[in-house]
Order: structure tokens, then sequence, then C-alpha cells
């Protein structure tokens, strides 16, 4: 069992929740999209797509990248179900696949945003 403890509260315990079991099929597939999400660019288009649903053409121009190198990330983005895309006309716009992703990264970005205070152990 793990013990936990909240940095505003060292002697308070954190009921931590179970460590669910996992397949091995599972945790490579989980990997691989954290694997995905952890180049910068298909980092960086992600988070063009969070807010609101944005076509090829503006996440090239946004992030100064070319468009097939664009469109080659989004295509590994959608196939591991990171982000999907949306016909309009002649164009697709892509945003999160549900609310799930956008969690993980709005999660991690508030993480990494605090400040150290974990080195006071």
């Amino acid at each position: 069992m793990f013990n936990c403890y909240c940095l505003n509260m060292p002697d308070q315990p954190i009921n931590p929740s179970p460590i669910p079991e996992v397949s091995e099929d599972l945790a490579t597939e989980l990997a691989e999209m954290f694997r995905l999400m952890g180049d910068p660019s298909r980092l960086r288009i992600i988070l063009a797509c969070l807010e609101t649903p944005t076509s090829v053409g503006d996440i090239a121009v946004h992030l100064g990248l070319s468009n097939s190198l664009v469109s080659h990330h989004l295509r590994l983005l959608r196939a591991a179900r990171v982000l999907r895309g949306q016909r309009r006309g002649k164009q697709i716009y892509y945003s999160a696949a549900d609310q799930h992703v956008s969690r993980v990264i709005a999660d991690m970005l508030e993480h990494v945003a605090e400040p150290d205070s974990h080195d006071d152990e």
C-alpha cells in the first residue's frame, strides 16, 4: 500500500485510490499515446486544437510548421484517438477527441505551472 501525504498538511495521509489492474496490451496502448503526446510539435498541435476546432492550415500558420508536417502529425494523433476531425465543406477541423484528452492536457499544464515545492522533504 502507498503512503501519500498532502503537501499542505504533512501529518494527514491521503487515502490513495487503488491502482487498477491493467493488461499488457492496454499498458502498451497507453504508453504509445503518451509517447505521441511527448513530441513537442504534436503537443503544440494538440494545444492548438483544445479551445476550438482548427484547420490544418491554421495550425500550420500558428505554429510555423508546414501543412504536410501538420497533416502527418494529425494522422498519428487521430489514429491514437487523441484528436478527431470534422469536415466542414472542403476543410477538416480538428479538436480533442473527448473530454478525457482535454482534462489530461489541462491537468498536466497546471502541474507544470505549479511552483516546485516538492523538494522540501
